[in-house]
């Protein structure tokens, strides 16, 4: 790709960057296919992972992180995008989205029991939204939850759950004693492997993102103990979970940009060596041009994220321009990726290439976090 310099990018996350990248070339993209094959990520990698400080990175170090900034936690995710995208997602998960919820809501006790196995790597965790017969609507959610002595007692299911087969602790969205809308939403943290009635179902098949684990879990009298409600106040997870959202929409767009300039870096050295009718598929203007158009996209991508990840450090990121990210840049994933694996001809349609997969894995990005319609309706609403 063009020079596409991140006007927050210093010498020392450079250096981050490029021990990072050594380290996922190294220890974690030779075990890509496997991974993929058993439909999961090895329980190692995670090891392996918090061994490099990259594991729940933003946790201060009293609680076991490395205290990182959330620029250094962005390069971190996107070069996993590019490198070894088989782990992304449960990465995502695991220090995007749970991590950042016990610290910024968890009580003290939770902070100290929860966070110190989350950046180690000893425990997996996981966040359960999503019902079978409900996606987009939190406040539709029918999985119960009700007080029993010093346990809560949860009946329900949830579905399409990243980490959900890995899982040590799933931060799982209950209405407690069937109070009704948004108020009657907490988040408890179920332990897996301490908890009564909980289970887990398949480990889901799904056209893309192979490596990634997605269940289906089942609460059949479930218990929780009292001291694992998320904050120790019930009825906080909706606006909780509302809090967080423009940040993991962020972090969708972050691994969106990551694809599409990965994409266009593998392409252009594809065109570049694939001859045909006498000269490289490259000296054929139909395809450069493309390509010039494709490279266009991603540096405004790139400039529209940058300006994201600033205003987030700097605690200015509103609702509606998350969901213009994540919205644009998922949008322009798929087409780009689409567009690229068309120059590859036959072998980018085969499953063993890697623009084949990049194109496998990408159609998700317009639905989870929020389906692309959710987020034209919000920017909607604010016009």
């Amino acid at each position: 790709m063009l020079n596409t310099q991140s006007p927050w990018m210093t010498a020392e996350y450079e250096g981050l960057r490029d021990q990072f990248r050594r380290f996922l070339d190294s220890e974690l993209k030779p075990h890509a296919a496997r991974w993929r094959d058993q439909r999961m990520v090895d329980r190692s990698a995670w090891a392996a992972i918090a061994g490099m400080g990259a594991l729940c990175p933003a946790v201060p170090e009293e609680f076991g992180g490395s205290g990182a900034d959330i620029y250094q936690e962005i390069l971190l995710l996107d070069e996993m995008c590019r490198r070894v995208p088989e782990v992304a997602s449960g990465y995502s998960v695991h220090s995007g989205i749970v991590g950042h919820y016990v610290l910024n809501y968890g009580t003290e006790d939770q902070k100290r029991r929860w966070l110190p196995k989350l950046c180690s790597g000893e425990w997996v965790g996981a966040i359960a939204m999503t019902e079978p017969g409900g996606g987009s609507d939190l406040q539709a959610l029918i999985t119960r939850g009700r007080r029993d002595g010093d346990d809560y007692v949860i009946d329900g299911q949830k579905t399409y759950i990243t980490n959900g087969i890995a899982a040590d602790l799933v931060l799982t969205a209950v209405r407690v004693d069937g109070t009704p809308g948004a108020k009657g939403i907490s988040l408890i943290g179920v332990e897996t492997g301490a908890s009564e009635g909980f289970r887990r179902g398949r480990s889901l098949e799904k056209i893309g993102l192979h490596a990634s684990d997605t269940a289906e879990l089942f609460y059949d009298g479930a218990r929780a103990p009292v001291a694992n409600l998320l904050g120790g106040v019930e009825g906080q997870g909706f606006y909780q979970m509302m809090e967080q959202l423009p940040r993991e929409r962020l972090l969708l767009a972050v691994s969106a940009v990551a694809a599409m300039e990965h994409a266009i870096d593998i392409t252009t050295a594809w065109v570049r060596d694939r001859r045909a009718f006498g000269k490289t598929l490259f000296d054929f203007q139909t395809i450069s041009f493309r390509l010039a158009e494709l490279a266009t996209e991603a540096r405004i991508g790139r400039v529209f994220l940058d300006d994201c990840i600033v205003k987030l450090a700097e605690s200015r990121l509103d609702t509606v321009t998350a969901s213009m990210a994540k919205w644009w840049c998922s949008e322009h994933q798929v087409q780009t990726i689409d567009a690229c694996l068309q120059m590859w001809g036959g072998l980018g349609y085969m499953a063993e290439s890697e623009i084949g997969r990049m194109y496998m894995d990408a159609r998700i990005q317009k639905i989870y976090g929020g389906p692309n319609e959710i987020m034209k309706l919000l920017i909607t609403r604010a016009l």
